[in-house]
C-alpha cells in the first residue's frame, strides 16, 4: 500500500482525554499489587501519574514501579490493562470536543489517519472500540503492537510499512514533537492535554482546541488521494 499524505495521531492526551481513566486505573492497579503482595510501596500522586502519560509501558514501570519484581511488572501490566478496559466501559471519560467531528471530516476527505502510541495493543484497541474510531482509522499503531522501545521508531515503520509520501504527526508531547522532526515531518503540538511549559516547544504550530487541527493542513488536494 502506498499512501501520498497521512496525518497520525497520538493517543493520550490528544484524542481521549486520558487523566479522568488513568489515575483511577492507576490507584486500582497498586491496590491490586500490595494486595497481592507483589508491591509494598506507596501510590505516586496524581501529578506522577500523569507525567508517565505518552511513556511506553516499560518506561512507565520503571518511573513508577522502581527495583520491582519481573512478577509484579507483568502483573501490574495485566491490572492496569484491565482496569483500563473496565474504566472505558464505565465510561468515566471522554474524547476531547470536537475530535469525532473533525476526524469524521478528514476521513470523508480520503485522508489517511492514524494512531501512533505508546500505549499496549489492547488498549488503543479498546479506546478505538469504545468511540467508534476504528471506521475512520487506516491503521492503530502502538508500541505494545509493535515492541518498539520509543515513539520515533514507530512512527518510522508506520511510515515505511505504508509508504508515506507525505505526513503530519499530531501530539502533546515532546516525544511526539520529537518522533515527528526526526522522522522529518510536519509536527502540530496539541496544548490541551498534559503537555508542561516549553514542552511542544519545536512544533511547527500549536494548536488549542483539537477542531484547529483544521486550519493547518497542507495544501493539497485531498480528493485525489488514492491508496494503492
Amino acid at each position: 500500500m502506498t499512501v501520498p499524505f497521512a496525518i497520525l495521531f497520538d493517543m493520550d492526551g490528544t484524542l481521549l482525554q486520558t487523566e479522568k481513566l488513568s489515575t483511577p486505573a492507576f490507584i486500582r492497579t497498586f491496590d491490586q499489587l500490595r494486595q497481592k503482595g507483589l508491591w509494598q510501596g506507596e501510590t505516586p500522586d496524581e501529578r506522577e501519574l500523569i507525567n508517565v502519560l505518552g511513556m511506553t509501558i516499560e518506561q512507565i514501570w520503571d518511573k513508577l514501579l522502581p527495583g520491582a519484581s519481573e512478577e509484579a511488572i507483568r502483573s501490574a501490566d495485566a491490572f492496569l490493562l484491565d482496569n483500563e478496559i473496565q474504566l472505558l466501559k464505565e465510561r468515566v471519560t471522554e474524547l476531547y470536543p470536537d475530535v469525532k467531528s473533525t476526524l469524521e471530516k478528514l476521513h470523508e476527505k480520503g485522508v489517511a489517519l492514524f494512531v501512533a502510541s505508546n500505549g499496549q495493543e489492547e488498549y488503543i484497541d479498546a479506546i478505538c472500540q469504545a468511540y467508534e474510531l476504528k471506521p475512520l482509522m487506516t491503521d492503530l499503531y502502538s508500541a505494545g503492537r509493535f515492541r518498539t522501545h520509543s515513539k520515533n521508531d514507530l512512527v518510522a515503520k508506520l511510515l515505511s510499512d505504508y509508504k508515506i509520501g507525505q505526513a503530519i504527526m499530531v501530539g502533546d508531547r515532546h516525544s511526539d514533537v520529537e518522533a515527528g522532526k526526526t522522522n522529518g515531518l510536519f509536527t502540530i503540538g496539541c496544548d490541551f492535554g498534559f503537555a508542561k511549559p516549553g514542552e511542544l516547544d519545536g512544533a511547527d504550530v500549536i494548536i488549542t482546541s483539537f477542531s484547529q487541527l483544521l486550519n493547518h493542513l497542507p495544501a493539497i488536494d485531498t480528493n485525489k488521494q488514492e491508496q494503492a
